[in-house]
């Protein structure tokens, strides 16, 4: 039985079937449709016999793909939290982070949740994203440099999309962000460690400001400069 489904879900078009349930089941919670398709990807790389190059970890992880991460962490930080999310939420309302707002000025809240974040976010989103999602889908495409790039652009906007819940402005920022990760991807296919560190360091940042309560303050300064 197990290794008739594990047949079945290595076919090509089931990572498309996998991208379309997955929202549906995130109607009734958000976190349904991730780690639906988490137990997809995971169980994959279980009956490979923990192939973990067939989602993109082809290479060692030293140093260097380390520091790497963490100048392009602090790049899209740069461009995206900076230079355009404060207009974003100019003109298309604050971005909702309620679902952490508990962890401002509160060590163990913000402890907890940047240890989840490194787990869920950094591994968990990237290894389903980028190593199942995007590499299976530009291999069902063909595997050429153009599958890679039409399976970066759709996996942006699909990445942003199920975002939604951060309002228009949180899924527009993250749809942004996410096309630089999935570009950095399309031009690292057999790094996905380089993705993990750079997600978990940009969103280090971002963790870090909220719980100092000091992430308002590029919005304010844009407001000041616009007026």
């Amino acid at each position: 039985m197990i290794n008739r489904l594990y047949k079945l879900l290595s076919k090509p078009f089931i990572v498309i079937a996998v991208m379309l349930i997955a929202p549906i089941l995130s109607i009734a919670d958000r976190n349904f449709g991730y780690f639906f398709g988490l137990f997809i990807a995971l169980f994959l790389v279980w009956k490979s016999g923990w192939n973990w190059a067939k989602f993109g970890f082809g290479q060692k992880t030293n140093l260097k793909t380390i520091l790497k991460a963490l100048v392009l962490a602090i790049a899209i930080f740069l461009i995206i939290d900076i230079a355009i999310q404060p207009l974003l939420e100019i003109y298309f309302g604050k971005i909702d982070l309620s679902s952490i707002e508990e962890i401002r000025g509160d060590f163990a809240s913000y402890l907890s949740l940047f240890l989840m974040m490194w787990i869920f976010a950094a591994f968990g989103e990237e290894f389903l994203f980028s190593g199942y999602y995007m590499k299976h889908l530009a291999e069902l495409f063909g595997n050429s440099n153009k599958a890679w790039l039409i399976s970066a652009i759709i996996l942006s906007i699909y990445f942003g999309v199920s975002h939604n819940y951060q309002g228009t402005s949180g899924m527009i920022a993250v749809g942004l962000a996410s096309t630089i990760f999935f570009f950095t991807f399309y031009k690292n296919r057999t790094n996905l460690a380089l993705l993990i560190f750079t997600h978990g360091f940009y969103d280090s940042i971002g963790l870090t400001l909220i719980y100092l309560n000091k992430d308002r303050i590029f919005y304010d300064l844009a407001i000041q400069l616009i007026n």
